[in-house]
């Protein structure tokens, strides 16, 4: 489907069906949650939480991978939006683990002449990346000292969830406990 499609279909009704479904609802997250996931079309968060609108604010990128920018946003939905818990879901079968930075660094630097300045964050298990995301944000001097940060994997074929280091405490680790 191309852009034009899509806007073809916003002008057809979609304008009218969201904000149809968002009348009433507030920019704050009903359930004070962020859900930090992958970009995966098949990944549909408000059935697989069966949320409604305006419960959770949903982050996405290539992987679901805690990056800088996943931080900034989490951060800025606590502090000015009330959110106070994070989940953040990889999935099995992702197709960040079907190639390395190093990799896809060079595949674009043999097509466009220059390494890109970013990186992709590849990895090879989603439990182990997951656990690094989830380490990260319990660590992070900006997120607020009681937050609950939980991991997990999803089955992309059952749907079931795996959780991912629940043993361990969430909130006030690492940095916080010596600032």
């Amino acid at each position: 489907m191309s852009s034009e499609e899509l806007l073809r279909r916003h002008e057809a009704g979609g304008a009218r069906l969201a904000a149809s479904n968002a009348r009433g609802a507030a920019a704050v997250p009903a359930l004070r949650t962020v859900v930090v996931t992958c970009m995966d079309t098949r990944i549909d968060v408000q059935a697989l939480f069966g949320l409604g609108l305006g419960e959770v604010h949903t982050l996405r990128n290539a992987g679901g991978v805690v990056t800088d920018d996943v931080v900034r946003s989490v951060v800025v939905s606590q502090r000015k939006l009330g959110t106070r818990e994070v989940l953040v879901v990889a999935h099995s079968r992702c197709g960040m683990a079907t190639f390395s930075d190093d990799d896809f660094s060079e595949e674009l630097a043999a097509e466009v002449g220059m390494r890109p300045l970013w990186r992709t964050y590849a990895f090879a298990d989603p439990a182990v990346d997951v656990q690094r995301g989830v380490d990260r944000l319990r660590r992070d001097p900006f997120l607020l000292p009681e937050t609950v940060v939980r991991g997990f994997v999803l089955d992309i074929e059952s749907f079931a969830l795996t959780e991912v280091g629940g043993d361990e405490p969430a909130g006030l680790a690492g940095v916080r406990d010596s600032a």
